[in-house]
């Protein structure tokens, strides 16, 4: 008995020389319809508008960019306004540590100021023990000179503190340092001008520790003794 001829190995030798199969008709097919799929859309393209891009039209992409152009504009207001903002607190804040400065050294200087108003009694009983007591032996020439250096050593310091005695004498009266205790005319000064200084007057700085009680030159013909206030005169004391 002869042996049959195997016709599945003769068709699957032969398989790739079938041009018509199913398979390669399949194929050729999906070729030529996505070559026509993609001319039409390079051609929808041109005529029409569409980009590449995701498939999104001009008018899309420009609505988009104008969109992201405004919140560009947007922040841009936004930051120059916290640069103004930035710019006013940084003045605000300066002027408000200048202010605190200024107050701070006001402060001091009144604190320091109600102090020593208190020591400038100490400083007038020296000054008028010092003109009043004349030492009449050696023993009390010995305590004269002992106190005087205690004086002295307490001008120093009131100095060194920046306190300086007024000397207002010759000068036109001022209510701002002086205060008229009594008028009296004379020859030698213009009328409304310091004659003599009856209680010294001092000043811390710009600051009035303490007014000088003067007297005040008077036009002729005034009574020497009017406008004398209740304060007890005290000679003229030498300077710190």
């Amino acid at each position: 008995m002869s042996a049959e001829p195997n016709t599945s190995a003769i068709f699957d030798e032969n398989q790739e020389s079938f041009p018509n199969s199913p398979e390669s008709l399949a194929t050729e097919s999906e070729a030529s319809v996505t070559d026509e799929v993609k001319t039409v859309t390079d051609q929808a393209a041109s005529s029409e508008g569409f980009s590449l891009l995701g498939g999104m039209t001009i008018d899309a992409l420009q609505e988009e960019i104008d969109t992201l152009k405004q919140q560009l504009e947007e922040q841009t207001q936004q930051v120059d306004a916290y640069k103004k903002r930035y710019i006013s607190l940084a003045a605000e804040f300066d002027n408000f540590r200048k202010r605190t400065s200024k107050e701070k050294e006001e402060l001091e200087t009144k604190i320091k100021g109600k102090t020593l108003v208190e020591i400038l009694g100490v400083v007038d009983n020296f000054e008028r023990a010092r003109t009043q007591i004349k030492p009449a032996n050696d023993g009390e020439m010995g305590i004269h000179k002992s106190y005087q250096g205690v004086y002295k050593t307490l001008v120093d310091s009131l100095k060194r503190l920046g306190v300086s005695p007024m000397r207002p004498e010759g000068q036109p009266f001022d209510p701002t340092y002086h205060e008229a205790m009594m008028r009296e005319y004379s020859d030698e000064h213009p009328e409304g001008a310091v004659i003599e200084q009856l209680v010294r007057g001092y000043t811390l700085g710009e600051q009035v520790l303490r007014h000088a009680l003067v007297k005040v030159a008077a036009p002729k013909g005034a009574d020497s003794n009017t406008e004398r206030s209740e304060a007890t005169s005290t000679p003229s004391q030498p300077s710190v």
